[in-house]
């Protein structure tokens, strides 16, 4: 039963690795718009009017909070894993 375990554990970690590696990919795209909106000059930008500054504004609104809620499903998931881990091999619960 402890071997099934620690192979469960180790998939459960690789497949979180995963997850870390797409938040960051998620996590560079929103920094990489932020920094393409913060080079945008003060004066003038040629943005297609009004409506062009505020679809530009909610393409990154958009990505921030995927990235953020990105994040929240895998501390989630995260918990949830290690919790039916802690239940199946009968580790007191520290809470």
């Amino acid at each position: 039963m402890q071997n099934f375990l620690t192979e469960v554990a180790v998939h459960l970690s690789h497949s979180h690795q995963h997850m870390a590696r797409i938040m960051d990919a998620k996590r560079q795209v929103a920094v990489r718009m932020s920094q393409m909106i913060t080079a945008l000059p003060d004066m003038h930008p040629d943005l297609n009017g009004l409506d062009g500054l505020l679809g530009g504004s909610a393409d990154v609104t958009k990505s921030i909070i995927a990235y953020v809620v990105g994040l929240a499903d895998m501390h989630d998931a995260l918990a949830d894993s290690l919790k039916q881990i802690v239940k199946a091999a009968d580790i007191p619960d520290e809470e």
